[in-house]
């Protein structure tokens, strides 16, 4: 539980913060002295929203790299290494999208994709996939990982948490004025924003981003049941990767970085906060696909 807060605080801090520094540089021309302009607060919500997504989705891959401990697999060292690049490669050759950077990272079964875009993206798989599974369940799991790049998982979700941060940044100004004004009420001294103003937005940019982080992370559990689809469609069976999720279903959950936990192939318990659906609802749906 302690992770996944900590999951959902990073993206309600982007907006909070934003949301500060555009307070304390005055950035506020949608309050005017008639009240409140809601179609230059729309822009700038949006503008603000977006930002935060699109600036997360450019610098996901080289956070990944910074701070995963990634070991970059440039020259193949190894026959094992050799297979797991050979691998990839054949994977993004038949989803039809760039070859990944690929890399190895120390800790519990789990892999990840990141990127902003598809042909310059990076798979990573852990030492303890490799492991404790069988080459098929790691095929399996590479292929999952792959299928996220083919289906533009990463800006699908950078949209997604866009539209919602968005949603965020424009009701906490709203209700933040009412309270303001509430509060305020009967004093013509200044037609400026007042504390209440500036308490309520923040305050309200964490609640709320609370609230939008449940809806980002139901997409991203219906995301999850697309890739685990996408890698039987690659294998060209369901099997390995039903075996790799029932593996995985009784292995350690292994420990991403908050910048890219949401890519990772592992289950998770977070109920509404749960980027992944639960490992047997996973098995299931792949069993009953066509």
């Amino acid at each position: 539980m302690k992770r996944i807060l900590l999951f959902v605080l990073t993206n309600v801090m982007v907006v909070a913060v934003l949301g500060i520094v555009a307070s304390l540089l005055g950035v506020n021309r949608f309050l005017t002295a008639n009240g409140l302009n809601l179609t230059a607060l729309l822009g700038f919500a949006l503008i603000m929203g977006f930002g935060g997504a699109f600036i997360s989705l450019l610098i996901s891959k080289p956070m990944a790299k910074w701070t995963a401990g990634l070991r970059m697999i440039d020259n193949p060292q190894s026959p094992d290494e050799a297979w797991i690049v050979a691998t990839v490669r054949k994977f993004a050759d038949k989803a039809g999208v760039g070859m990944p950077e690929v890399a190895i990272f120390e800790g519990e079964p789990n892999a990840f994709a990141t990127g902003a875009f598809k042909n310059s993206s990076l798979v990573a798989v852990s030492t303890g996939l490799l492991q404790n599974m069988t080459r098929e369940e790691v095929e399996a799991v590479i292929g999952h990982e792959v299928a996220h790049i083919a289906n533009g998982d990463m800006v699908t979700m950078t949209l997604i948490q866009g539209v919602m941060n968005t949603f965020v940044v424009f009701l906490s100004r709203v209700i933040g004025y009412a309270v303001d004004s509430f509060l305020r009420r009967g004093d013509d001294r200044s037609s400026g924003p007042g504390i209440g103003y500036y308490v309520s937005t923040i305050v309200l940019d964490i609640v709320l981003g609370f609230a939008a982080a449940m809806v980002v992370a139901w997409f991203s559990r219906q995301r999850e049941f697309r890739a685990d689809a996408g890698a039987a469609a690659l294998m060209g069976q369901k099997q390995p990767m039903m075996n790799a999720l029932a593996r995985l279903g009784g292995l350690p959950a292994g420990e991403l970085p908050k910048a890219v936990e949401a890519m990772g192939i592992t289950g998770s318990i977070g109920k509404l906060f749960a980027t992944h659906p639960p490992i047997e609802e996973r098995i299931a749906a792949l069993q009953n696909a066509r």
